[in-house]
């Protein structure tokens, strides 16, 4: 009885312990510092070894101006303790008086303890970081690595110099702790990115390149091709970073994974001059047939991306030569789903892709190829118009892949074929739910069809516009461009001014694009920014209408777009192209 006693009072104990910190902490957090260190300061008392109490306690006497009182606690602190990190915290406090001299004096006193005891180094220099006194911090890291040359401090130090805006030593100590410990890598590649991301990347970019360059044309070592390669990947520069696979290839022909993983890249980005370089240099460099299937797939691929009805029949032959030349099997998979989506989405042959496919499901397949397949089955039934048939397929894929990629990816195609037979209502609850999907680009789909869904259904309670627009957008599915062009501006004529005129003015400006109808492309992309400045296509239009006008050559209409983007639209997913784009018209060098 007198344990569950002593139990419950040590529970109660606890809890109001507990409710007392995150109560301090709030005050602290809403900056009511008075009532903070009323808090905090019992809290010490009560745990007077609490280092984060301490620490608190100093921070509501030094917002208060109570500095001696701050002063009194770390003095007391470091005569009980006798760490020298406690001296930072002294001169910070005189610091913060504007008294610099006592606060150097104090400094300098914690740059002495490691003179004498090198160990201490960690506790001074993570104290002066804290504090943001990052050359003092550096200062610690240097004198230790003088009189105990096997610390490493590479990673803290690139910190720091990032910090106080030294690029190029950052750049130095991050390259040499990435050679020394491979495995910091992808850490120190992580932390390289966020610097290549910001407005004054182009130095850093600049600064970087030439870091690798040096280090590429210094040493024969295939790390440093690799690095760079990967600096060209986060530029979307294929081409280049081909090139430095290649170098690599040539000294260590065994492995074709990072030249392949490169091709599907390149083609995810639409740079197909790159994409087919890539994939031609496979099929002359491999013997493995998985690959050489493989590469050929996605150059046909490509071919079907931008080839006109005039092209088809010699795609259709080059898969069909290339399906006798690998036999049909579970290994030509990828050759046997492309050509039942050609023969049925431009061909028009649906009869023919549906064997392939049934055909195919007879094979000793795997699960996900399973999955595939009959989710190119479903896409068949759609196309067809057989909406039911097609949701019975999508469904048996959704329920056997459940939150995986696929699972995620047959929702959505569920979701698009209730927007597509007019069901709004159940396809926005299925979005809803794939807005927090695991995959990016899943949550960035459902999350465009939700806003178009629930945007033009409460500007038009009717749907009737909606269900015009639908349908022109399954115009688009069944790749009727022709039909669906005409459906658009039809839409566009009868529902001007309405909800739904950005986002069919932008479908226009993109069909317009497939026709090459640039000029008339261009003027659907200005009529959203002068007209629906506000809206959300806006940054869409302005980039699309950009680059259209940079791919005909009139540079000094280009850049004023690219300008908008990156001054007024920071959030946007074209900021990033934006700014290299533009720098690169402006002529900026060495990019």
């Amino acid at each position: 009885m007198k344990q569950l006693l002593c139990s419950i009072i040590c529970g109660f104990t606890f809890a109001a312990f507990a409710q007392n910190e995150q109560l301090a902490q709030h005050y602290f957090d809403r900056g009511e510092f008075e009532k903070a260190v009323v808090s905090f300061e019992d809290l010490l008392k009560s745990q007077p070894h609490n280092f984060n109490y301490f620490q608190r306690t100093i921070e509501c006497y030094q917002q208060l101006q109570k500095f001696e009182k701050a002063e009194k606690l770390i003095v007391d602190r470091l005569e009980l303790y006798k760490q020298a990190n406690f001296l930072v915290e002294l001169g910070y406090n005189f610091q913060l008086q504007k008294n610099t001299d006592k606060a150097k004096k104090y400094y300098d006193q914690a740059i002495d303890k490691i003179r004498k005891n090198h160990n201490e180094v960690f506790q001074i220099a993570f104290a002066f970081d804290k504090k943001g006194l990052t050359d003092y911090a550096i200062q610690a890291y240097e004198l230790a690595l003088t009189i105990e040359p096997s610390y490493n401090f590479n990673y803290q130090m690139a910190l720091l110099y990032g910090q106080k805006g030294d690029i190029d030593a950052m750049i130095e100590k991050f390259l040499i702790e990435s050679f020394a410990n491979p495995q910091s890598l992808v850490m120190i590649q992580n932390q390289l990115s966020r610097f290549m991301n910001e407005d004054a990347s182009v130095t850093f970019n600049t600064s970087l390149k030439k870091a690798l360059l040096a280090r590429t044309q210094k040493t024969q070592d295939v790390f440093w091709n690799d690095f760079l390669s990967w600096f060209y990947v986060q530029q979307k520069e294929y081409g280049k970073a081909f090139i430095q696979q290649k170098a690599i290839f040539k000294r260590n022909p065994e492995s074709f994974s990072t030249i392949v993983n490169l091709a599907q890249l390149a083609m995810n980005e639409d740079d197909q001059e790159a994409a087919i370089e890539i994939l031609n240099f496979i099929l002359l460099n491999t013997k493995d047939l998985d690959l050489q299937i493989k590469a050929h797939a996605y150059l046909i691929e490509l071919q079907i991306k931008k080839a006109q009805p005039a092209d088809y029949p010699a795609i259709a032959l080059e898969l069909d030569n290339r399906i006798k030349q690998f036999g049909v099997s579970p290994y030509t998979l990828q050759l046997l789903q492309l050509k039942a989506k050609f023969l049925a989405f431009q061909l028009k042959d649906t009869e023919n892709a549906r064997l392939i496919l049934k055909n195919a499901l007879e094979m000793p397949l795997k699960r996900e190829e399973i999955a595939e397949v009959k989710m190119d089955l479903a896409d068949l039934l759609l196309l067809e118009e057989k909406f039911n048939q097609a949701l019975i397929y999508y469904a048996q894929v959704e329920t056997d892949g459940g939150n995986n990629p696929v699972g995620q990816e047959a929702s959505l195609r569920v979701a698009k074929t209730s927007y597509y037979k007019g069901d709004f209502k159940w396809a926005e609850h299925q979005l809803n739910v794939l807005k927090s999907a695991s995959t990016q680009l899943i949550a960035n789909d459902a999350m465009d069809l939700y806003l178009l869904i629930s945007d033009n259904t409460v500007a038009d309670s009717t749907q009737t516009a909606l269900k015009k627009f639908a349908r022109a957008d399954f115009l688009l599915y069944q790749n009727k461009k022709i039909e669906a062009l005409a459906a658009f501006q039809a839409i566009l004529k009868e529902h001007k001014g309405q909800e739904i005129e950005p986002i069919t003015l932008l479908r226009i400006g993109k069909l317009q694009e497939a026709q090459n109808n640039i000029p008339e492309a261009i003027a659907s992309y200005l009529q959203i920014i002068e007209q629906h400045k506000d809206g959300i296509y806006v940054d869409e239009a302005t980039y699309f209408a950009a680059e259209l006008y940079a791919k005909i050559g009139d540079t000094e209409k280009a850049k004023p777009l690219y300008e908008d983007l990156i001054i007024n639209r920071e959030d946007s997913i074209y900021f990033v192209d934006a700014q290299k784009k533009y720098r690169r018209l402006r002529g900026d060098k060495d990019l």
